[in-house]
């Protein structure tokens, strides 16, 4: 028999910050379909869209056939989702004529990518015909597409939280896969898109601060930050941005999400920001100053309390994927003579 505390690591609980399920060894499940039927339904119902012909609205959500579930193995989170989904659209012309059609979605599945999903939709058959149908079947199904990766972004981050249990060192380490294919290389990536538990653990952090110029005046710069559309277009994905204080935002299906605690028009924006995989209600205070030099705008961006070892990802994903990428879509970062 082993000594006290020299046996097999993956039993000794003494230590442990919780004895349950120790190192997350044993192969645990949660059911996630009826969240999801209710996530579903709550993302897609109201969702419209318009153009110069009329608009378009979501307004009845009428089958989501399906199920999802989550299992937790050894610490690693594997996802399975897999819906058949019908709605009705409705939509109104300039001239004020209503029309209503359907929505289909056979395939949102972890097999499949989101740019794979079969998105069909339809006129009914007593009604005339409308341009309304190729908004529906182009802008629509482009807005139905990314409320349906959002949803995908939530099951990896809201549902999953307490399903990874803290180890000796009162640090979750998670590792999280489905079916379909990741991209590594994206800020949204890391070891793990699960939430870790929270463990009452204090962690080592550090501060830092970065500067970079753009070609822009202090207001146009602060509004990308505030804005959603503008916000999904630099990113390149879906997310949720309520540009007040106290307004929450959800970036990169969900894998970089927080909160704006103080706004001075065009001059500061104070956060608290966080990875999803970050111990759980551990946030970073970030804090931009919006400088007028003249021709251009310097902004200081300030961090505080990021996990040490987090520090140079934390600098290269906002060089790249903020700093880079604001100036890439908007212009921002190239004088034009």
């Amino acid at each position: 028999m082993a000594k006290w505390g020299e046996g097999d690591p993956r039993w000794i609980v003494e230590e442990r910050a919780d004895a349950t399920n120790v190192n997350n060894w044993h192969w645990t499940e949660r059911d996630a379909t009826t969240w999801s039927s209710d996530k579903l339904k709550s993302l897609l119902l109201g969702l419209s869209v318009e153009n110069d012909e009329g608009s378009c609205e979501v307004t009845e959500v009428s089958k989501v056939e399906g199920e999802a579930s989550i299992n937790n193995r050894k610490g690693k989170l594997i996802f399975f989702y897999e819906w058949n989904l019908k709605a009705t659209w409705t939509g109104e012309s300039k001239a004020g004529v209503k029309y209503t059609g359907t929505i289909d979605v056979p395939n949102l599945s972890d097999e499949n990518d989101m740019e794979d999903l079969d998105i069909s939709v339809s006129l009914n058959k007593d009604e005339p015909e409308t341009p309304l149908t190729n908004l529906m079947k182009t802008k629509g199904a482009d807005t139905i597409r990314e409320v349906l990766g959002t949803y995908v972004g939530f099951l990896k981050t809201e549902f999953t939280q307490g399903m990874i249990l803290p180890t000796a060192n009162g640090v979750s380490k998670s590792t999280s896969q489905s079916k379909a294919t990741v991209d590594n290389t994206r800020i949204s990536s890391s070891s793990s898109t699960a939430a870790p538990v929270n463990t009452g653990v204090k962690i080592p952090t550090c501060k830092f601060s970065m500067r970079e110029k753009f070609l822009t005046c202090p207001a146009d710069l602060y509004r990308v930050f505030l804005n959603q559309e503008m916000t999904q277009a630099f990113t390149h994905a879906p997310a949720t941005v309520d540009g007040e204080k106290g307004g929450k935002f959800r970036l990169l299906e969900g894998n970089v999400f927080g909160e704006f605690t103080e706004l001075v028009p065009d001059k500061k924006i104070v956060m608290k920001w966080r990875y999803n995989n970050w111990p759980c209600e551990h946030y970073a205070t970030i804090s931009m100053s919006f400088y007028d030099r003249s021709s251009e705008t310097e902004l200081k961006v300030e961090c505080r309390g990021v996990p040490d070892e987090e520090e140079e990802r934390t600098r290269e994903g906002w060089q790249r994927y903020y700093f880079e990428a604001i100036k890439q879509t908007f212009g921002y970062g190239a004088r034009l003579y």
